[in-house]
């Protein structure tokens, strides 16, 4: 991004982050079901999974949680994008000297920020539950790189749902597929205790090698071939979403 793409994001970032200051409960809300979840699983239904490993439930379950926080959050970037659309504030945009494209990232660099406060809260939550990690700071850090970067993918996805929607319920809808991917991966058992079709779509979709990359870190272990699936998919997803985004983006402008 150029200087001025760099500044007029800032500055509609910035508009964008004081709604959400505005409206704390956006953020809460996000992170109610994850929390949910993990109390469930854990403390009800969690004596009664066998994960084969020696951790605690909560150490094998929170990696799959923070997706389902992060695929809970984007579906409010959609849903603010068509509030902008059908308020008319894109128009007003265009009349503008900003960079087109600022005003997507606006919403995106909100995503990013708004979600790492969710995972805060939920890890938080989890760190209560018993949740321990001997990972290195190193180890932090990946884990951080990798859920903002799945955060970015599924943003742009959740910019492709805000631009194409009709209504307001469709421009958060996108998300559920998203929430219950999850429940299909080795994010709350193992891949091997399912049948065998859905064991294979389980072993074959991102979320399962995002989950292990990520428990692997937690516990100290060796990644093996994961992160480089799990990068794949990311990069892969976050390049095709931003490529159609922009597209549709540049069509609505140029209609309007």
């Amino acid at each position: 991004m150029t200087a001025t793409v760099l500044s007029d994001t800032g500055v509609l970032t910035g508009r964008s982050l004081r709604h959400i200051l505005r409206s704390p409960d956006t953020i809460i809300t996000t992170a109610v079901t994850p929390i949910a979840l993990m109390l469930l699983f854990v403390y009800v239904l969690g004596g009664a999974i066998n994960t084969g490993s020696s951790t605690s439930y909560v150490n094998y379950l929170l990696p799959g949680i923070l997706l389902i926080t992060i695929a809970s959050g984007v579906a409010y970037t959609s849903y603010r994008l068509f509030l902008d659309l059908q308020g008319g504030i894109f128009e007003r945009f265009q009349s503008m000297p900003i960079a087109r494209s600022s005003v997507l990232w606006g919403h995106v660099l909100t995503s990013v920020v708004a979600n790492i406060v969710s995972m805060a809260i939920v890890i938080g939550v989890a760190l209560l539950m018993g949740f321990r990690t001997g990972a290195s700071v190193w180890a932090w850090l990946g884990i951080a790189g990798i859920l903002i970067l799945f955060t970015l993918a599924l943003t742009w996805l959740a910019v492709i749902a805000g631009l194409s929607a009709k209504t307001v319920d469709g421009a958060s809808a996108f998300s559920y597929p998203l929430i219950f991917l999850p429940f299909i991966s080795s994010a709350f058992v193992p891949t091997t205790s399912m049948p065998g079709p859905v064991a294979w779509f389980a072993e074959n979709q991102p979320v399962t090698s995002i989950v292990n990359t990520i428990r692997a870190l937690f516990e100290q272990q060796p990644v093996g071939s994961d992160i480089w699936i799990a990068l794949a998919w990311l990069v892969g997803i976050l390049v095709i979403a931003y490529a159609f985004a922009m597209v549709i983006y540049r069509r609505k402008i140029t209609a309007g």
